[in-house]
């Protein structure tokens, strides 16, 4: 079972059908007995950062998260902001990340032609992609993003995706069981409905 935390915040919805899409059976909950048999987990986001912490500080879900996460090796995938979180810091804000990957988040800069937010569609590209999840990547594989922060993680291999936008980017970083994407898969048609399956089956 794929569980979708519930923290109040987070386009959960369509994440859920395009898990329906592919047919993989998936809840969205706060109840900590569900995320205790969680098979993996994945982490929304929407909106500003320090909101987004705030509000899964409310639920006091993240010791079990940590337990789940980061000492059982259960699978997680941060989604927009929910990747975000999982670095240490973020410029946007003041509220200190979960801190499971080394990385700050940082606003993209004023560049000459391109308005920020990022928002559209933009092509990726591999960097250090494991076979678990190279199958992600459809042949000039483009996702939607909505952002004016990106990812910066401190180590190089860390970084699973790239793209360009002004700047060279993490579109998508991984650590072990844990996966953080910039882009909104669930509004990615074909290539974000790839992506997904890929995470639920393989990772």
């Amino acid at each position: 079972m794929t569980t979708i935390v519930d923290y109040d915040i987070g386009n959960i919805a369509a994440i859920v059908n395009m898990l329906h899409r592919l047919g993989l059976p998936c809840q969205v909950t706060s109840n900590p007995s569900d995320i205790e048999t969680a098979d993996r987990i994945i982490l929304p986001g929407n909106g500003a950062f320090d909101a987004c912490m705030q509000n899964l500080h409310r639920t006091g879900l993240i010791p079990l998260l940590e337990q789940q996460v980061l000492k059982k090796g259960i699978p997680l995938l941060g989604i927009c902001v929910g990747a975000q979180m999982l670095g240490k810091n973020s410029e946007e804000g003041s509220e200190a990340g979960l801190g499971w990957i080394d990385m700050q988040v940082k606003k993209f800069p004023e560049m000459q032609g391109l308005r920020v937010p990022h928002m559209g569609w933009n092509q990726v590209c591999a960097e250090n992609t494991p076979p678990n999840l190279s199958k992600a990547l459809l042949p000039e594989a483009r996702f939607y993003f909505v952002h004016s922060y990106y990812m910066q993680p401190k180590e190089k291999d860390a970084i699973l995706y790239s793209a360009q936008y002004g700047i060279r980017f993490a579109a998508a970083v991984q650590q072990e069981n844990i996966v953080g994407v910039q882009f909104h898969p669930e509004k990615s048609h074909k290539f974000g409905k790839n992506f997904l399956a890929a995470f639920v089956k393989n990772v």
